[in-house]
């Protein structure tokens, strides 16, 4: 008896193409395993016989095989209508089983991963009959019925691990194989094709060119279902080489197509990542996924490049997945995390006014290199064209909370605060209104030009858009280790008469409550990175700066620490989310309390929005100043607006209530929308 085998079940109504892609499956597999395949139709007894079938099929033949021995089965002859010969299928290092039924739920415990395949009816039919003909026909409204009657008392399409829409272009093999290679269970046997794919070769181009993003990104990935721009819109505005200068020196641009893209998405507990045709699905905590996909370095930056990024993963982390970091578990509208695997970017960089075309070495690299060398161009060219948006209807927002709730909130903080269950409480609160006709690009283009910021970021996720104009940093880690947190708590609203202008500034810099805020955030992530920092490394290298954007003076502090060799930088992460400037201090406990003084879900607001590259760096945004169009369950959109500030034992619950206005402000103003109540 040799060692049990792994056995991927390939199921799906007849004529979706379940038994080309379960070969060209096996053909690709056997270049490094032993692989044995198996068909239903072999053994079905008949047109009528679909239930009989799969009864046979999980007793001759997957339960000896799921024990390492071989299985013998009687075949059915079809032309006499009646049983045929003895057939023998011998255990393998893999085994593939295909037909309808493969993943039947007598079958399912034997299995280690089921694969079901989708195709529109009408070319499922036309399929099944080009292949078998005039036989078929007279039974495919019989075989129907028994596949419905199946399916109606089946979970088999529910349970699947993978599900592929089979587009018959050839591509779903080598998606189906990629979507295998996240389910544990299969991963481990797959070891020598995910080393064949982290044999990754970054190629480049660098072109002297300073082309209107805006336009590039429209040119590009205007058309594309999901696509994020990491937009440092504020870059010409903060020249030089100063600190805030290199925090807006590049954006980039991407999507999730070519050979390499994939995408992910987040939900409580559950990640389902897209490659191509295939969609897959695992249980598990996030950042124990993002661990298995992120963090070691699999590519060299290019020589000449400054950037950190050198393509990878891009998207954003909800709040809600402080579950995973000591919170509560608290569904959200809104996916807990959404990420594209970019194998393809142009990254720009302000600074020295050039543009740096990235791909992974694949076949379709060459023609993405021209066609964003063109874009690139075309957008050069273009930048005397002016640009007329319009993001549509001016959107009514109503406050989840009125300004008497939000106050009374603020009193019930700080007696918990009070009672020594916190230092600081970030309580916010949510503006919705109906997204109407509003164009969310239109929208961000205005925000952008009004409100510009080193992190602003227009992120794509199918219908799911969001609109960000953050200023600050929430973690940083660069691949060579060093780490970076730059929190901001302060805020005044500015003037435009210069004099008045300065007195706000100035009585921001001299805030003692403001000042406090500040330093027990700074208090608070020196204690998140010091959990993974080289010990001593932890650094405070500013504390209480003011830094001036378009619609207000914040109140910046910079923590740098390095991180310890070989420590895993998922969990690094993980030790700092969410940030300590959107939660309060002591994390843990002021989480609690703010779930129940908070009257839902923050969802993606609070969160962070950046990258995760190749060569084990990652730069995060904290989500703030962002708007959010979400589907709703009605059929329209909902535009929600996330707004909060810092309680402390000495906060007056007017001016706090004037600081979310003052907050809220930037990002209303664009829209023509006014703050509710």
């Amino acid at each position: 008896m040799t060692p049990a085998p792994v056995i991927i079940a390939v199921d799906g109504r007849s004529g979706a193409g379940k038994t080309t892609l379960a070969v060209e499956l096996a053909a690709r597999l056997r270049q490094h395993h032993k692989v044995s395949l198996f068909h239903l139709e072999d053994i079905y007894p008949g047109w009528n016989g679909l239930m009989p079938g799969i009864e046979r099929y999980v007793g001759t033949v997957l339960k000896p095989l799921s024990q390492g021995q071989a299985a013998e089965w009687t075949s059915w002859d079809w032309e006499k209508h009646y049983d045929g010969g003895l057939n023998v299928t011998l255990p393998a290092e893999i085994v593939i089983v295909e037909g309808v039924g493969a993943a039947a739920d007598a079958a399912r415990p034997m299995l280690d991963a089921v694969v079901w395949v989708e195709s529109p009816g009408d070319d499922r039919r036309r399929r099944a009959l080009t292949r078998d003909g005039s036989t078929y026909e007279p039974y495919w409204d019989s075989w129907a019925a028994q596949e419905d009657e199946w399916l109606s008392a089946d979970a088999v399409i529910g349970a699947a691990d993978v599900r592929v829409q089979n587009l018959a272009d050839g591509s779903a093999p080598d998606d189906v194989l990629r979507a295998l290679m996240y389910l544990p269970p299969v991963a481990a046997i797959l070891s020598p094709e995910l080393s064949a794919r982290r044999g990754l070769q970054l190629r480049s181009e660098r072109l002297e060119a300073t082309p209107d993003a805006a336009l590039l990104f429209a040119s590009l990935y205007g058309k594309s279902k999901n696509a994020v721009w990491l937009d440092s819109s504020n870059a010409s505005a903060v020249a030089g080489r100063s600190q805030a200068a290199a925090r807006s020196r590049f954006s980039i641009l991407a999507d999730d197509g070519g050979t390499f893209g994939q995408s992910v998405l987040h939900r409580s507990g559950t990640t389902q990542v897209t490659a191509g045709s295939a969609t897959v699905s695992t249980s598990g905590p996030f950042f124990r996924w993002l661990d298995s996909v992120w963090g070691r370095r699999a590519v060299r930056a290019p020589r000449g490049y400054d950037g950190q990024f050198t393509l990878g993963w891009l998207g954003y982390l909800g709040y809600e997945l402080k579950r995973e970091t000591g919170g509560n578990d608290v569904p959200s509208d809104t996916p807990d995390a959404a990420l594209l695997f970019a194998g393809r970017a142009v990254v720009l960089d302000h600074r020295e006014q050039t543009v740096w075309l990235l791909a992974l070495d694949a076949p379709d690299a060459e023609e993405w290199f021209r066609e964003a060398r063109a874009a690139v161009e075309a957008a050069v060219a273009a930048l005397d064209v002016a640009v007329s948006v319009s993001s549509g209807t001016v959107p009514e927002f109503v406050s989840r909370d009125s300004a008497t709730d939000y106050k009374r909130k603020i009193a019930d903080s700080q007696h918990e605060i009070s009672e020594g269950n916190s230092y600081e409480i970030c309580l916010t609160t949510t503006l919705e209104a109906p997204a109407g006709n509003l164009d969310p690009w239109a929208g961000y283009l205005s925000l952008r030009r009004r409100n510009p910021a080193p992190f602003a970021s227009y992120l794509r996720f199918g219908e799911l858009v969001v609109a960000s104009t953050s200023p600050e940093r929430f973690l940083r880690i660069l691949s060579d280790g060093g780490m970076r947190a730059e929190p901001i708590k302060g805020t005044r609203g500015r003037s435009s008469d210069p004099s008045e202008d300065a007195a706000l500034r100035h009585d921001l810099e001299t805030s003692l409550k403001d000042r406090a805020e500040n330093i027990m955030i700074v208090d608070l992530l020196r204690n998140d990175l010091s959990h993974f920092a080289i010990p001593g490394s932890v650094t405070v290298s500013r504390l209480c700066a003011i830094e001036s954007y378009a619609t207000v003076h914040q109140m910046v502090s910079t923590i740098d620490a390095h991180l310890r060799p070989g420590a895993p930088r998922a969990e690094a992460l993980a030790a700092a989310f969410p940030a300590g400037s959107m939660t309060g201090a002591p994390k843990i406990s002021t989480m609690d309390i703010l779930d129940q003084l908070e009257s839902g879900p923050r969802g993606i607001y609070s969160g962070a929005i950046g990258y995760f590259s190749l060569n084990a760096a990652t730069d995060l945004a904290v989500v703030i100043r962002t708007l959010v169009v979400n589907p709703d369950s009605a059929g329209g959109r909902t535009l929600t607006l996330g707004v909060g500030g810092a309680i402390t034992a000495d906060s007056v619950a007017d001016d706090e209530y004037e600081e979310i206005r003052t907050k809220a402000f930037g990002v209303l103003s664009t829209l023509g929308a006014e703050f509710p109540g």
